[in-house]
């Protein structure tokens, strides 16, 4: 399976043609070689589009296996490569749907939070039940992780397992703080991306980009330039995100200068 799939790809341990993941209540396994042999085809496609054909085809010729919620879930993450909204919508819902496992249920939990999310426009009719189910499934994942068991994977150290609880819990957080700019409610949206960076350590320099423009959105330009040094300070920064640091660090240091002003006037 893709990258993508932190938590899936840990959680499942094959030997000898046997699939098992610890947070079930029932041992979970292929049920015939044949199987098995369709499932190992979806973890090694090779694109998002044999990946989408491969779990298509998985589910249609396997309806009752007890990895239908996973091919979904790597067809919803196919489709968010090709940047295909609707599908990856559909796809993940239909995961969840299809009795996943406990981390497959986070994974599609955090993918639906983050691709829903930032598409919320200020005017759409659904704004309201968008906004909702970003809250819905982010806070499940969030309340999940708390009490999620290292998954059976002899190759998985403890430090793993714990930075990757650590960067699932900050997706999760980030995907609040997006909930909340489109709320237009700029603290908490800071708040919520404190949150990301300290679940991941610092590891990941985006979210102190986005929590730069929350801060920038509520008035605290020199929070919000201290956070854009961090990101810039990041080693191997991905050019990307140092664009975007760079921009967000012009923006606060504009809006403080127009500010001040303003601020000595009686």
């Amino acid at each position: 399976m893709r990258n993508g799939m932190i938590m899936g790809a840990l959680a499942l341990v094959l030997a000898g043609g046997a699939i098992a993941a610890p947070q079930a209540p029932k041992a979970r396994g292929p049920k015939s070689k044949e199987e098995a042999q369709a499932l190992q085809a979806m973890f090694s496609a090779a694109s998002p589009d044999a990946q989408i054909a491969a779990a298509e085809d998985f589910v249609v010729k396997y309806p009752q296996s007890d990895f239908k919620a996973v091919a979904y879930l790597g067809e919803a993450q196919s489709y968010q490569q090709k940047g295909d909204y609707d599908h990856t919508v559909v796809a993940g819902e239909q995961s969840l749907e299809s009795d996943p496992d406990d981390t497959t249920k986070v994974e599609a939990e955090l993918l639906l939070a983050q691709v829903i999310g930032p598409r919320i426009g200020e005017f759409d009719l659904d704004r309201e039940e968008k906004l909702a189910k970003v809250e819905k499934f982010a806070n499940a994942a969030l309340e999940a992780l708390k009490t999620m068991a290292k998954p059976n994977n002899p190759g998985l150290t403890d430090a793993a397992w714990e930075d990757a609880k650590g960067a699932l819990n900050g997706q999760a957080y980030a995907a609040l703080g997006v909930d909340q700019i489109a709320r237009k409610d700029y603290e908490k949206a800071a708040a919520q991306f404190k949150l990301a960076v300290e679940a991941t350590k610092g590891t990941e320099p985006s979210y102190q980009v986005r929590l730069a423009n929350a801060l920038d959105k509520s008035g605290k330009y020199d929070e919000a330039i201290a956070a854009c040094d961090k990101a810039l300070a990041t080693p191997n920064l991905h050019p990307m995100v140092k664009r975007a640091a760079d921009a967000e660090k012009a923006n606060a240091v504009k809006l403080k200068a127009a500010a001040a002003p303003a601020a000595a006037k009686p």
